[in-house]
C-alpha cells in the first residue's frame, strides 16, 4: 500500500437432461460476445460521453484514461482472498483456514473514487457504471490469467443473486449487470445458477464477526454445476463472508472449482 496506486438468465432445471440443455445455452450465448462488443463500442465512439469523475470528455468509456490510471488496485495480493501481502503468497489467514474458494480476483481496491462509483451503481441506479465495473473486472482477469487457459477452462460466470424481496425493491442486481458485461468482453458463458431464497439482514449493516453467521446457508442452485469450473462475480468484496455461502453452494450442485471475482475489495479495519 505505499504506492498511492496499490490500495472489483439462465434459470436451469434440475431435472434430467437440463445440464446438457444449460451447456448449450452456455456455448450459443458466447458465438455473439465479439458482435456485441463491436457494436457497443461503435456506439459510444458515436453519441459524446464524458468523464463520471471529471467530466472530461471521453472518446469510449466512462472514465477518462487520466482517472483510470488513478484508481487503487491490490497487487501484489493474496491469491485466495484478494488482500495485499507483501509477496503475493497466500496470506497467513487462508493458510490457517482455508476458504471454499480456489482464488479470487479484485479489479480494484474498495477505495475512493472506486467506492463512490460502484455506491452509485448500487444505491442510486446509476447503471451505465455497470458497464465500466465489468470491464475493469475482464481486464483484471485478462492481466491474471493466459488467454489460451481462460479459453481452455471456459468457466461459467454465477453473479450473486439478490432475494426476491431485495430484487424488487432495488429494481436490479447489480451483481448480475457486471457479469453480464464482464462475460460479454471475455466471450465467457453466464448462468443464473444460484438462488437465494430466504432474505437476509445487509451485510453493510453488520459488524464484520456477525457477517457469516448472517449468511449462512442463504444460497442455493438452482441447477447441476457437475464437472464445471465456475466464477462466482460480485461488485464488492469485504469479509468474503458472502462469496464464501455462494461458494459451499456451488461445491454442493457439484462444481469442480469455484473462484471468486470482484470488482473491489475491502480493506480491513485498522486495529486501534
Amino acid at each position: 500500500m505505499s504506492n498511492p496506486r496499490t490500495a472489483a438468465f439462465y434459470y436451469g432445471s434440475t431435472q434430467p437432461g437440463a445440464a446438457s440443455a444449460a451447456d448449450a445455452a452456455d456455448a450459443s450465448a458466447t458465438g455473439f460476445a465479439w458482435c456485441a462488443r463491436l457494436a457497443r463500442r461503435q456506439a459510444q465512439r458515436l453519441l459524446p460521453q464524458r468523464c463520471a469523475l471529471c467530466v472530461a470528455p471521453v472518446a469510449d468509456g466512462l472514465l477518462c484514461d487520466a482517472c483510470r490510471a488513478t484508481l487503487p488496485t491490490l497487487d501484489p495480493a493474496c491469491p485466495r482472498c484478494a488482500l495485499p501481502t507483501p509477496d503475493g503468497l497466500e496470506c497467513g489467514a487462508c493458510l490457517a483456514d482455508p476458504p471454499p474458494f480456489a482464488a479470487t480476483l479484485a479489479a480494484h481496491a474498495y477505495a475512493f473514487p472506486v467506492d463512490r462509483l460502484l455506491q452509485a451503481l448500487k444505491y442510486h441506479g446509476r447503471l451505465a457504471l455497470a458497464e465500466w465495473a465489468g470491464l475493469a473486472l475482464a481486464q483484471r482477469v485478462r492481466r491474471a490469467l493466459p488467454e489460451r487457459s481462460l479459453r481452455a477452462c471456459a468457466p461459467l460466470l454465477v453473479p450473486l443473486p439478490l432475494a426476491a424481496a431485495r430484487q424488487r425493491e432495488r429494481g436490479f442486481n447489480q451483481a448480475q449487470l457486471i457479469a453480464l458485461a464482464a462475460a460479454r468482453e471475455l466471450a465467457l458463458p453466464l448462468a443464473d445458477a444460484l438462488a437465494r431464497p430466504r432474505a437476509t439482514a445487509p451485510q453493510a449493516g453488520l459488524p464484520w464477526s456477525q457477517r457469516l453467521r448472517n449468511v449462512h446457508g442463504a444460497f442455493v442452485a438452482r441447477r447441476r454445476l457437475d464437472d464445471r469450473d465456475v466464477v462466482l462475480v460480485d461488485d464488492v468484496m469485504t469479509t468474503g463472508a458472502t462469496l464464501r455461502a455462494a461458494a459451499v453452494a456451488a461445491t454442493a450442485a457439484g462444481a469442480r472449482r469455484v473462484d471468486c471475482w470482484v470488482v473491489a475489495r475491502t480493506l480491513p479495519p485498522r486495529p486501534p
